[in-house]
C-alpha cells in the first residue's frame, strides 16, 4: 500500500486480484505529462491480491503493469480510468489485460462504452488495409481508389462518432479526454463546441484543463 496517511475525499483505492499469480510485481502508473511515472508498486508473493491507495486530484487515466519477469511485455498492462473511491479490478495472470475486470469507475464505465464502439471502426480500418496490401490489387488503380474512399470514409465515421459522443457526455470526463488524446487535430471548431458543453467539473478536471490549454495556444 502507498503511504497515504488518510483517507480524503481525492482517495482513490485500487483493489483486486491476480488469479494464479504467485510472485511478481505489480506497479501504479500514470502519465502527468509526456512521461509515464510510478506512481506505486507492490511486491506480490502469495495468492495474488493486491491493493493501493492513492490522492488524485482528479480522474484520468491510470496503468497497472505487471512485471512477471518472463521477459514479455505482451498482455502486461491494463489501461483504465481512475477517479476517487474504490475501484475492483480483477484478472487473470497469463490474460493479465485481455480477462479483466474493472469496477467502481463511472469514468471507465465510459471508456468502455467508448471503446466498444470503436473497436469496429478499427476493425473496419484493419481490414481496408489489407486489402490495400494485396498484390492483385495495388495492380489496379480503380480498385485502389475505391480502397481510399472506403478508407477515407471510414476515418470520418469514426471522428464523427468521437466527437458525438464527447458532445453527449459533456457532464463526464470521457469528453475531454476524447477531445485531447483521441481527436485532438480535429477541426477547431469542434473541439471548441466540446470545450464549451463541458460542465464545471469536467472543464476543471485533467483534461478539461489540457483542452483549455490546447485552444489557447
Amino acid at each position: 500500500m502507498s503511504c497515504a496517511e488518510k483517507e480524503t475525499e481525492n482517495t482513490m483505492t485500487i483493489q483486486g486480484q491476480v488469479k494464479g499469480l504467485k510472485k511478481g510485481k505489480l506497479y501504479l502508473q500514470h502519465l502527468p505529462d509526456t512521461v509515464l511515472k510510478v506512481v506505486d508498486s507492490l511486491q506480490i508473493d502469495g495468492d495474488g491480491h493486491f491493493e493501493f491507495k492513492t490522492e488524485i486530484d482528479s480522474p484520468e487515466i491510470f496503468y497497472l503493469y505487471l512485471d512477471k519477469k518472463d521477459f514479455n511485455d505482451v498482455n502486461d498492462r491494463i489501461t483504465f480510468f481512475g477517479e476517487p473511491g474504490i475501484i475492483t479490478i480483477n484478472t487473470i495472470w497469463n490474460a493479465f489485460d485481455t480477462k479483466a475486470k474493472i469496477e467502481g469507475s463511472e469514468s471507465h464505465k465510459k471508456l468502455e462504452e467508448y471503446r466498444k464502439i470503436m473497436s469496429r471502426f478499427n476493425k473496419t480500418n484493419l481490414e481496408i488495409l489489407q486489402a490495400a496490401y494485396d498484390p492483385e490489387n495495388t495492380k489496379d488503380s480503380v480498385i485502389m481508389d475505391s480502397i481510399q474512399r472506403a478508407s477515407d470514409k471510414n476515418m470520418k465515421r469514426g471522428y464523427v462518432f468521437a466527437l458525438n459522443f464527447a458532445l453527449n457526455n459533456s457532464d463526464s470526463h470521457i469528453a475531454s479526454y476524447i477531445a485531447v488524446k483521441e481527436v485532438k487535430d480535429a477541426n477547431r471548431v469542434y473541439l471548441d463546441s466540446i470545450n464549451n458543453s463541458l460542465s464545471p467539473e469536467v472543464a476543471n478536471g485533467k483534461y478539461g484543463k489540457e483542452l483549455q490549454y490546447f485552444l489557447e495556444n
